[in-house]
């Protein structure tokens, strides 16, 4: 069905006079006509009679003009579903705990009339920016682990993340206590890390950040998720994991777990926002100045990346 056509049948219909109809659409009376006619002959029935007196709906017309007037609501939304600016800015945080999705929330809090669709992506950096290159996310965070150079061609990235570490442990381990601890301490006590894919950026860099300080990231055992996570970290004595200073973990007041500052160094796990170049929804700008705005200055220690993270 031609939408033209239809969209010239309400006018006319709204504007009483076909003359009218075409001063609104900005079209010729005899187009205003000649779109009428072929819509009848599509349809099969009349939906005017013509009389001296000007124009009016036949019983088919009336039955036609509510969903004519639907037809061209769903157009309406088809169009803002998919115009930039129109459509909810979407964005993949891979997960509602950590760092990106906290900072997507104060971004929503600083713009609440920009529309977020905020989904999280089972992807590891390259099926995340493969996401986006395709078009089916507008922006991803992740770390970067491969050269610019080697990225493709329409994609672009920026860090807007740097996520200092905190040891996460029980009230009876022997660091939970302390008011920060160095990692040349971690090496004496075992990170418990279950469930880490293998292959993973978040992989490489625990890889390499126990490489660098002779850490023990234990992966053995199956994963029940956080909450039973937690629940073991707060029975034990021994074991302890790592987590990001703005990583989201909630917990009963009864497990008493503590969060220790890592430094000297403070390992940094480095994030960016990866969009696309030719990208031209509007609130992707402002959200990639908001995060520019919030890159948190690094405090006043050392702090140690990874290589590719330099």
């Amino acid at each position: 069905m031609n939408l033209d056509a239809v969209r010239t049948f309400v006018a006319a219909v709204d504007a009483g006079q076909f003359q009218d109809a075409a001063a609104a659409l900005s079209i010729t009376q005899q187009a205003v006509s000649k779109r009428i006619a072929a819509l009848e002959k599509d349809l099969g029935v009349r939906l005017f009679t013509r009389t001296a007196r000007g124009t009016h709906l036949t019983v088919d017309g009336q039955t036609f003009l509510p969903h004519a007037r639907e037809l061209l609501r769903v157009e309406a939304r088809a169009d803002a579903s998919v115009r930039p600016g129109r459509r909810a800015l979407r964005v993949d945080v891979h997960s509602r705990r950590i760092a990106p999705a906290v900072l997507l929330q104060d971004f929503h809090r600083a713009h609440p009339r920009i529309e977020l669709d905020v989904v999280t992506l089972d992807a590891d950096v390259h099926a995340a920016m493969a996401a986006v290159e395709a078009g089916t996310v507008d922006a991803t965070f992740h770390a970067v682990t491969v050269a610019a150079r080697h990225l493709p061609a329409a994609i672009r990235t920026t860090r807007v993340i740097d996520e200092y570490h905190e040891l996460l442990v029980g009230p009876r381990h022997a660091l939970a206590n302390a008011r920060a601890v160095t990692p040349a301490q971690l090496s004496e006590h075992r990170i418990w890390m279950p469930g880490m894919a293998p292959g993973t950026e978040w992989a490489d860099y625990y890889d390499e950040l126990a490489a660098a300080f002779g850490l023990t990231i234990d992966l053995v055992g199956p994963v029940f998720g956080n909450e039973a996570l937690l629940a073991e970290i707060a029975d034990s004595a021994e074991l302890a994991t790592l987590a990001g200073v703005r990583t989201r973990y909630l917990w009963p007041d009864s497990y008493d777990l503590r969060r220790v500052p890592v430094r000297g160094p403070a390992p940094v796990y480095p994030m960016s926002i990866i969009w696309r170049d030719d990208n031209p929804h509007p609130a992707l700008r402002a959200l990639r100045d908001y995060l520019a705005s919030r890159r948190v200055q690094a405090p006043d220690v050392e702090v140690w990346l990874p290589p590719w993270g330099q």
